[in-house]
């Protein structure tokens, strides 16, 4: 087979960055005690201070420099279509679409189309754990055997370590017969504990909390938690505690394979015969917790400050303080100056996540120290000499803006 099952498995970028989504890929209530900060992970996320020398001023020089910085990722890279936003507080902005969004059409990439988000669903997820935390219901080192059955070091493993992607546990979306399954019929449906079943066929790779591995694994147990502890199916749970709450109207957590209207097309060569596809008909719920969510660029120009405060827009916690601290808590990676917190990650300053599944990627990112907000969608997810084409317009977008904090995760993955 020309495509190894690895690229699937990274399912984010920064998966792939870091370690591996590959293929695919509400406030807390009175009287919620916070959650206690183990000593080892205590540290104090960033403040928040107004724009400053971290972010330039969005000039119409600076503009037309992002414009032909973003124009040449695009031709060297391939990629069909990008729509890029950066806002900052009282430096400007800057939104901008290029490229089309369907070839076969000439339709043009616009800001108001539907893009799948791949693993930017972690934040969701993860999200809603950290509420069922402040609500008592479940508790960060709880070992995952306390929730789901069949997990392999069941009794060691910790919610808390399924979050930080320290479990050891095997990334179903490596597996051989998984990206068997997927590609041979990328409309089919999986289940969580399909998903589980080609992850837990596999050894372990080492005791919970050694080191970092990403792996969608994690994300699956996390959503059965949630969906076990609140009594919802996750989707709906995410809907009505999160995004509701947010103001964000145009993101949803697909039960199928629906995409809203209008969406871009997605292109892909992660296929059974190596050629290159249309996604946008392709069931995302073989990401599931993990990967599976749609949206559009001004909910996660939203979801941006709020997963990265804590904070709803009208300014409710969306999490206690104390539990948004442990979250911000970014252990080391492999990757030098990024580090990887409870469903997020810190990459030269920048904290978010990136999404990337068979079609589509994504980057969704805040710099606290500037209040300024990153948000990039592209609708392909075909690598560029080994690089993610969302790390390609990340780093070249922030050594403009940002050029104390460039966001540059390197060419090589470490777990690739």
């Amino acid at each position: 087979m020309s495509h190894s099952p690895a690229r699937l498995r990274r399912g984010a970028a920064f998966a792939v960055a870091l370690g591996t989504l590959m293929v695919p890929l509400a406030g807390a209530p009175a009287g919620a005690a916070p959650a206690s900060v183990p000593v080892a992970f205590a540290a104090a996320s960033p403040s928040p201070s107004p724009s400053g020398p971290d972010v330039r001023t969005l000039t119409p020089t600076v503009a037309r420099q992002l414009d032909a910085a973003v124009q040449k990722v695009m031709q060297e890279a391939n990629v069909p279509g990008v729509t890029v936003g950066i806002w900052t507080p009282d430096r400007g902005s800057y939104v901008s679409s290029f490229g089309v969004a369907d070839k076969s059409t000439g339709r043009p990439m616009t800001p108001d189309l539907y893009m799948r988000i791949g693993s930017e669903t972690k934040t969701f997820t993860v999200t809603a754990l950290l509420q069922l935390v402040d609500q008592g219901k479940v508790g960060l080192d709880d070992p995952i055997g306390k929730y789901v059955d069949g997990v392999p070091n069941r009794d060691t493993i910790t919610l808390r370590e399924l979050a930080g992607m320290r479990s050891g546990l095997f990334n179903y979306s490596e597996d051989d017969d998984f990206y068997k399954a997927l590609t041979s019929d990328p409309q089919r449906p999986f289940t969580p504990q399909e998903l589980l079943a080609y992850s837990f066929k596999h050894p372990v790779l080492f005791p919970p909390g050694e080191k970092f591995f990403y792996s969608n694994t994690n994300l699956i147990l996390l959503g059965l938690v949630v969906e076990k502890e609140s009594g919802q199916r996750l989707g709906h749970y995410i809907q009505q505690n999160i995004l509701d709450p947010a103001g964000m109207t145009h993101t949803l957590f697909p039960a199928g394979a629906e995409f809203p209207a209008p969406h871009a097309q997605g292109y892909t060569d992660q296929t059974a015969n190596g050629k290159v596809a249309d996604t946008a008909d392709w069931n995302p719920s073989w990401g599931w917790a993990a990967g599976a969510m749609v949206s559009k660029q001004e909910d996660l120009r939203v979801w941006a400050r709020t997963v990265a405060t804590g904070q709803f827009p009208d300014g409710r916690w969306m999490i206690s303080p104390a539990t948004q601290r442990q979250r911000l808590i970014t252990p080391a990676t492999p990757i030098p100056g990024a580090g990887y917190g409870l469903g997020i990650f810190n990459v030269q300053g920048w904290i978010g996540h990136n999404g990337s599944l068979p079609g589509y990627e994504s980057l969704t990112i805040y710099l606290p120290s500037a209040q300024a907000t990153l948000v990039v969608l592209l609708n392909t997810d075909i690598d560029h000499e080994g690089q993610e084409p969302s790390t390609l317009f990340g780093e070249a977008i922030t050594k403009i803006v940002s050029p104390d904090h460039v966001f540059n995760l390197p060419a090589e993955p470490a777990a690739r």
